[in-house]
């Protein structure tokens, strides 16, 4: 027989792997009997999160532990989905309190607080795990946004699937052909057809990205959204002489803006001060060529 300390600890430790979360089998594998578990909840040590569902003492819950208690919850073969999963791989932020749980058709009784999915069409390449979470792939979480969101939205999340390295265009082909006739389907193909991934970043976002490109090559930082020459530039290295400005589509895809790019540059240009402009693509799938053409010279001078 385990002794009550030892049982305590065991608990303490699966907790701790899994946001403070525990359920009612990995108790009872672990020594306490139905009883044990009822005493524990009516003392406090155990919280109910959902029916068979518990956290652990009365610690503050990360995220993290609500969505794994909602999959616990729903039973096997439930993965978190749709917005819950777009949240957990930060493709699009929630607020939401309720949380999404995709299950197998047949399973997945209606819990508080639980959004069920009942999704017989689940493919075993379409799930995954993240942070130790049952959850769909990528690809399938856009598909299942494309279902429920506005275009927008999903063009949004396809473009923050290529920031965090998680755009995968074959996944999410073989998604798209494989749920031809589901909600959603439509949708993402045309997004895969006809939207410039990356277009709808904004401003901030490029300039972190190329900061960071900078920061972890040794290049020194520039001055940002500085005055030169009586026009505000994105990046300057007044020593070097150099300006660079990032063109994301959204701001440069007009004929104006095109225009007036031109314009700045030939001002520019006019003052010895030479432009480089570099896209969204370029810093994702580019950065090698960003940082030689950021170094004809040597950089190791002061700005």
């Amino acid at each position: 027989m385990r002794t009550q300390s030892s049982i305590d600890l065991a608990i303490a430790a699966r907790a701790d792997a899994h946001y403070g979360v525990v359920d009612r089998g990995e108790l009872l594998a672990l020594g306490l009997s139905a009883d044990a578990i009822g005493r524990r909840v009516r003392s406090g040590r155990l919280r109910p999160l959902h029916r068979g569902v518990y956290a652990v003492g009365h610690r503050a819950l990360r995220p993290e532990a609500f969505w794994l208690a909602a999959v616990r919850a729903c039973g096997d073969g439930a993965v978190l989905s749709h917005a819950s999963a777009a949240a957990l791989w930060q493709l699009r932020p929630s607020a939401a309190v309720v949380i999404d749980v995709s299950v197998p058709r047949a399973g997945g009784r209606r819990r508080s607080g639980v959004r069920v999915h009942r999704c017989g069409a689940l493919r075993l390449e379409e799930v995954t795990t993240c942070s130790a979470i049952p959850i769909t792939t990528p690809a399938r979480t856009l598909l299942d946004l494309a279902a429920v969101q506005p275009r927008r939205v999903v063009e949004r999340a396809t473009d923050q699937a290529e920031v965090l390295r998680l755009f995968d265009l074959d996944a999410l082909r073989t998604v798209v052909e494989a749920h031809r006739g589901r909600p959603g389907a439509p949708v993402l193909a045309s997004v895969l057809d006809h939207h410039a991934v990356g277009s709808t970043l904004t401003r901030s976002e490029l300039e972190e990205r190329f900061l960071a490109l900078c920061d972890a090559h040794a290049v020194p930082r520039p001055q940002i959204n500085t005055v030169v020459c009586g026009m505000e530039v994105d990046f300057h290295w007044p020593r070097r002489r150099l300006v660079v400005e990032l063109d994301g589509y959204r701001f440069h895809a007009t004929r104006a803006a095109f225009e007036r790019d031109r314009r700045r540059d030939a001002v520019l240009a006019a003052a010895g001060i030479r432009v480089l402009r570099f896209t969204h693509r370029q810093l994702t799938t580019s950065p090698g060529d960003v940082l030689r053409a950021l170094q004809p010279r040597s950089m190791s001078s002061t700005r």
